[in-house]
């Protein structure tokens, strides 16, 4: 599907939508009461455009994400929730900590849950076609959600990109994976009351393989000499091997063993390091930005009493632009380290592409996409 320009064709558009929603099983009457007014809306298109032009750097990202004022608000909300917290701990095997923080990150403990109306938010991005496909999707299945009566069509309200409640579910995560906590007969993850949402995200979390007891990740010092190129998420080793190499954690103690593990460096040599499990990589199913795993599981730590991230961070470097990201991911395909795409997402292909790099020319083989990486590559 090509992008449509402006708001030229919207109507015919949902003519044809209209018929594969009803192949997709939704009744003519939900289809009236939930496309009835709707427009496009160009606002949710500049958003979607804009989103990836500029980036905060890890350290910007969790000094709000972890701020003293989200820590307090967090253990306040903990303790106002605490019985419904617990019950949902007990029954789902997650941490209670775990689920306010994302709580948390997604909606400030539920006092920015997102105005948006996302039935039309859905449709304006399904018909303007950089990820129709996907937007469609979600859209077919939010008309499945209000069809079951669990949220009539102006109550389904969220975030531009389709996200709705307490904890920013996508349509699709809410079939999946939406409970009704208060056995009402409704999953309501919109309303005043947090219950079904923080339960939701539990089962989530859940189904995606949460491991309770597990860390999501422990900060640590590395040893003089150690090898930055071990430092993936690619790299698997038992926390007993990395005490072997003298890796310890702040406090000079070895990591317990968790499980396969791997050394992180989201700033790079110069910033913090965390020895990371698999929770990690779960809570990357809600949001894969390390920047993101990193504040929900710092947050808990923090609303659990836990002490503030100890090393210092690059604060004197800059964000690389969207455009940035492109250029390097070129330059360093065409230096002949393939970062196989050229996205502006830097995963872990062009990370690995940025170590042998910078191995090649004698930097510090730490992945970290930065402005002095690019500046080689010219």
């Amino acid at each position: 599907m090509t992008a449509p320009q402006g708001a030229e064709g919207f109507n015919a558009w949902l003519v044809e939508f209209r018929k594969r929603a009803q192949s997709a099983g939704i009744s003519t009457s939900v289809l009236d009461a939930s496309l009835a007014g709707i427009s496009y809306n160009p606002d949710v298109v500049k958003k979607d455009r804009n989103q990836s032009e500029f980036t905060k750097q890890i350290w910007e990202y969790l000094d709000s994400a972890t701020s003293n004022a989200r820590v307090t608000n967090g253990k306040k909300a903990l303790a106002e929730n605490d019985g419904i917290l617990s019950q949902i701990e007990a029954k789902f095997g997650v941490e209670k900590e775990i689920v306010a923080a994302i709580w948390g990150l997604e909606s400030a403990y539920g006092t920015f849950r997102g105005n948006v109306p996302i039935i039309e938010s859905l449709a304006t991005l399904s018909y303007d076609g950089r990820r129709g496909d996907f937007f469609e999707a979600q859209l077919i299945d939010a008309l499945k959600i209000i069809q079951s009566g669990d949220v009539a069509p102006a109550n389904m309200t969220g975030s531009w990109a389709g996200a709705m409640g307490h904890t920013q579910f996508m349509p699709s995560s809410y079939l999946s994976y939406a409970v009704d906590f208060t056995g009402d007969g409704k999953r309501d993850i919109w309303g005043d009351s947090p219950a079904d949402a923080l339960a939701s995200t539990a089962a989530y979390l859940k189904g995606y393989g949460w491991t309770f007891g597990q860390p999501w990740g422990v900060e640590v010092i590395l040893p003089k000499g150690f090898d930055f190129l071990l430092s993936s998420e690619r790299v698997k080793k038992p926390a007993t091997v990395w005490a072997q190499m003298g890796v310890r954690d702040t406090k000079g103690k070895i990591v317990p063993n968790y499980g396969p593990s791997s050394v992180l460096l989201p700033a790079g040599a110069q910033g913090a390091a965390f020895i990371i499990f698999n929770n990690f990589h779960v809570i990357e199913r809600y949001n894969t930005a390390d920047a993101y795993v990193i504040g929900v599981g710092h947050l808990a730590d923090r609303i659990a009493g836990g002490t503030e991230i100890q090393a210092d961070w690059p604060r004197e470097d800059q964000a690389l632009r969207f455009i940035e990201k492109i250029q390097m991911q070129e330059r360093l395909t065409q230096a002949g380290f393939d970062t196989l795409g050229t996205d502006g997402i830097i995963g872990p292909n062009t990370i690995a592409a940025i170590k042998a790099f910078q191995a090649s020319v004698g930097m510090i083989p730490d992945g970290y996409a930065s402005s002095r990486v690019l500046s080689r590559l010219k």
